[in-house]
């Protein structure tokens, strides 16, 4: 019995499963638009303190380092 999973951004019935690419997105077009919203911030993960914690460039620089290593890596990010 497979899963059958709302897509986060229009709400589009999705089966979980590997013929989904892009789930719980129905298409890379719903994905790219939820991206959007956590690079504008839209988006947050609350904090058990409830104190958003300040960038530094350390952060970012650390972040870099994850993303560049997981483009190396087969199959992170789908096209």
């Amino acid at each position: 019995m497979s899963t059958v999973v709302n897509c986060p951004n229009c709400k589009k019935q999705v089966i979980w499963g590997p013929d989904a690419p892009y789930r719980p997105f129905c298409s890379k077009q719903c994905q790219l638009i939820d991206l959007g919203e956590w690079a504008a911030e839209n988006h947050k993960i609350a904090t058990q303190s409830g104190n958003d914690q300040k960038v530094t460039p350390d952060m970012i620089e650390d972040i870099e380092a994850m993303l560049a290593q997981a483009e190396s890596e087969a199959g992170f990010f789908k096209e």
